[in-house]
């Protein structure tokens, strides 16, 4: 079922994307947890994400970067703040240099998950919060909103193809 809603909250700076998969709960949080699963699903379709590190605990670094079309590279960092597993994850992400150094710690965007059962099998709600209306501005003019949830649309076949291998297995 992957994205079914999307919310721009001006007033409170953030971005909501609310996305239900036919899972576990467990199984979901594992999509974040893993970095190889993770690079099947970070990045849109044509920007495709490698996590060079992936230090999934609280105080946790992780440097990833996306590649484009053309070969061009967008990096990225992440430092995990919260860990409640399976049900919630915390972390600021921003843009790095070359090195994969943070060039906007100062003025990361603040991502909350959360992750629970529901009837159809897991809700997962990813919340992006801006510090101020001008970032929030200049990431959803460069296409944040669209590419989170091309991402996230990602995440259905992840997940089909890792329950047949499951199911194969036994």
């Amino acid at each position: 079922m992957a994205v079914v809603s999307t919310h721009r909250d001006e007033q409170a700076l953030t971005l909501t994307f609310v996305a239900e998969f036919a899972a576990s709960v467990d199984r979901v949080w594992q999509v974040w947890q893993d970095p190889r699963q993770l690079e099947r699903w970070w990045g849109p379709p044509t920007w495709p994400a490698t996590f060079d590190r992936h230090e999934f605990v609280v105080g946790g670094q992780s440097r990833y970067h996306m590649t484009g079309p053309e070969g061009e590279k967008a990096r990225g960092w992440w430092t995990i703040t919260a860990i409640d597993a399976p049900h919630r994850l915390e972390f600021e992400d921003g843009f790095s240099d070359e090195n994969g150094e943070p060039v906007d710690a100062d003025d990361p965007i603040r991502m909350t998950v959360t992750i629970e059962p529901v009837e159809s099998g897991t809700r997962m709600t990813t919340v992006a919060a801006f510090a101020s209306t001008d970032r929030m501005e200049q990431l959803v003019a460069m296409g944040m909103a669209e590419g989170m949830r091309e991402a996230m649309g990602q995440i259905d076949a992840l997940l089909a193809r890792q329950e047949v291998r499951k199911g194969t297995e036994s």
